[in-house]
């Protein structure tokens, strides 16, 4: 089995009688490798949430949003995300370090699928595709463990209205955020942090 189900989950599911059920998801559709379809997937959407743990296994959950296509699928056992500037406290990125396991989930919420990724990530400050990604700080690789659908009954609709402006882009100036400009974040800032010194960049609250 793809999952191994540990005394937790099967004590839940012998609760609710779905040990049957759940061996047989985990048999038939939890792969530990990505599909030409789940790739189309994958490389179509423009966010995620990611699911890391510390060293003593504190968790933490975090959004990564881009343009679509922002996460590559680069063959049917390795994905790849551009890290990009946030708020400086890289708390998931900081667990990888100590704690390489993983959980990603990706949603469309226009015609509501969704899909769970789990695997091992990896930073490599001087990996050769961070500069096929704009601005990226460094780029995430991840070694997939179990790939699978994930039941999309509550899966509310939305619609999109427009992507973040921040989302950093080729060809031109990425806007700095205005909280970077409020006088108890500025002079902490990172010296060559542009929101110090915006120029001709604009300066957005969202």
């Amino acid at each position: 089995m793809a999952h191994g189900f540990h005394d937790g989950p099967r004590s839940l599911q012998d609760r609710f009688d779905t040990r049957a059920l759940a061996d047989r998801i985990d048999e038939l559709l939890v792969r530990d490798t990505v599909s030409e379809g789940d790739r189309a997937f994958i490389e179509a959407r423009d966010m995620f949430f990611l699911a890391t743990a510390d060293a003593d296994g504190r968790p933490t959950c975090s959004y990564k949003g881009g343009e679509p296509g922002f996460v590559r699928v680069l063959d049917p056992h390795t994905l790849v995300f551009p890290n990009y500037d946030g708020n400086g406290m890289y708390l998931s990125t900081g667990n990888m370090l100590v704690n390489a396991d993983v959980g990603l989930l990706f949603i469309d919420f226009e015609r509501g699928h969704r899909m769970r990724l789990e695997g091992t990530a990896s930073i490599d400050l001087d990996d050769p595709l961070q500069e096929e990604f704009p601005e990226a700080q460094f780029v995430v690789r991840v070694r997939t463990r179990a790939v699978y659908p994930n039941c999309p009954r509550y899966i509310h609709r939305y619609q999109l209205v427009r992507r973040s402006r921040f989302v950093p882009r080729a060809g031109c100036l990425t806007p700095v955020p205005e909280w970077k400009r409020s006088d108890w974040a500025l002079d902490a800032l990172p010296a060559h942090d542009p929101a110090r010194h915006p120029g001709e960049r604009d300066v957005l609250g969202r």
